[in-house]
């Protein structure tokens, strides 16, 4: 059998097979031979047909039959004789067989990318300092007060102002007719001065009175978050139903108890607050430093991506979208999406993640890097505490799933490659960067 390659690129090859004649007779008459064993010729005895007539009968099917084997061992003889690391499958465009003829037909595939080795020890990393403010505990308390507030109707006989609640009706008008986009509305809630609606409503409501009726003209804002409404001129008709005024709990131990069994005071209340910001401040430090890690390891390294791991890469992250909207109960059809919109958005996002596994994955290989029992363990009960579940079931689960316990080890390798290049690194401090 002879085999060559063509180099369409660095990661796309066209393998050129060639099965010989006599191999090609072999299967055509080994594929006769099977059928006229067990064929059903009216006016033949079992096993009695002769070949002309099967080949009449039979001949399109026996033909395709041996086509597809031939490509099959074909394909597989020339991954063995070139080696290539193929990526998802070949691509094949079956020529017409002809019997004692060899077969040619080519393969198009693709191949993972030749990395050159990567300097990743002694790389330059800046390391933010964060570090958590009393301002930020008190907004979370006050975030926590706000959440909690009771809200209570305003007897007096006042017009609306800054800080209260609402209680309206609402329609929106655009050219004299009810529009859509804005369609009407009882009873909708909204806190003045608190950004939930568009500025001009928000202004227009206050003075206001209990039982008052208005027409306030709207513009949206070119910004606006829905596009079919962003800078459009609306006239809302709106009925004020009722004033109220938000009263906040007092920030004592009771209020800490509110919250949970875990809070006996206001003192542990506050003290879990700095513990989840500073973990969170470790997470965003951590970020930070991948990125750093990968724009500098991507600097070294350039390579070709194949398009089928972007592809598979993307398949991920447009199933993860539509399992968070059929978690809450949408379809991308309705939030205006489509998985075409969403593919051509996030491809970007899919070939920055597989280039960095395939970097990853060369440092694995280029520093030797394996996985003892102790860090598999350490890992898996990480994974348990995730998800609150027995770490006998986690176990359970990898032991019946072979491939998703070899992609949770090569996970752990990755988190291995990334804490040596961090231990290897040359640091300095800086201040976090401050928003403009």
């Amino acid at each position: 059998m002879k085999v060559t390659v063509e180099n369409q690129s660095s990661v796309k090859k066209v393998l050129h097979i060639e099965v010989p004649p006599e191999v090609v007779t072999r299967e055509v008459d080994s594929a006769y031979g099977e059928l006229k064993k067990n064929a059903k010729v009216k006016g033949f005895r079992p096993g009695k047909a002769p070949r002309a007539v099967l080949e009449r009968i039979y001949g399109k099917d026996v033909r395709a039959d041996v086509t597809s084997k031939l490509i099959q061992e074909g394909f597989l003889h020339a991954l063995k004789e070139t080696e290539l690391k193929i990526v998802g499958g070949p691509k094949v465009d079956p020529p017409e067989l002809q019997e004692k003829s060899a077969y040619v037909f080519d393969a198009a595939v693709e191949v993972r990318p030749e990395i050159a080795d990567i300097q990743c020890k002694g790389l330059e990393l800046t390391k933010r300092n964060y570090t958590i403010s009393d301002e930020e505990v008190d907004l979370q308390l006050k975030m926590m007060q706000r959440n909690l507030a009771q809200q209570k109707k305003i007897e007096t006989d006042r017009p609306l102002q800054k800080g209260d609640v609402a209680v309206i009706d609402y329609e929106g008008f655009k050219d004299g007719q009810p529009y859509a986009p804005t369609q009407k509305t009882e009873n909708f809630i909204v806190k003045l001065g608190e950004g939930r609606v568009v500025k001009d409503l928000d202004e227009g409501l206050v003075g206001m009175k209990a039982g008052d009726f208005k027409e306030i003209d709207v513009t949206f804002p070119e910004d606006y978050f829905s596009k079919d409404m962003a800078g459009q001129q609306v006239q809302f008709k709106v009925k004020l139903n009722e004033i109220r005024e938000e009263i906040l709990p007092p920030l004592d131990d009771q209020f800490a108890k509110s919250l949970g069994d875990q809070f006996d005071s206001l003192d542990a209340l506050t003290a879990k607050i700095r513990e989840n910001l500073t973990n969170g401040y470790e997470k965003r430090m951590e970020q930070e430093l991948n990125e750093q890690i990968f724009t500098k390891l991507l600097e070294q390294a350039s390579f070709e991506v194949p398009d089928t791991m972007i592809d598979g890469e993307l398949e991920h992250i447009l199933n993860d979208a539509e399992r968070s909207f059929s978690d809450n109960n949408r379809s991308l059809e309705e939030a205006g999406l489509s998985r075409a919109i969403l593919a051509e958005k996030y491809r970007p996002v899919a070939e920055k993640q597989v280039r960095r596994h395939l970097i990853l994955s060369k440092l694995i290989e280029q520093e030797k890097l394996e996985l003892s029992n102790e860090e598999l363990e350490k890992g898996l009960q990480e994974m348990a505490d995730t998800y609150r579940q027995p770490i006998d079931t986690i176990k359970a689960f990898y032991n019946q799933d072979k491939d998703s316990l070899a992609f949770f080890k090569h996970t752990l390798l990755e988190k291995k490659a990334l804490r040596i290049i961090i231990e290897n690194g040359n640091f300095k401090e800086a201040a976090p960067e401050t928003k403009s």
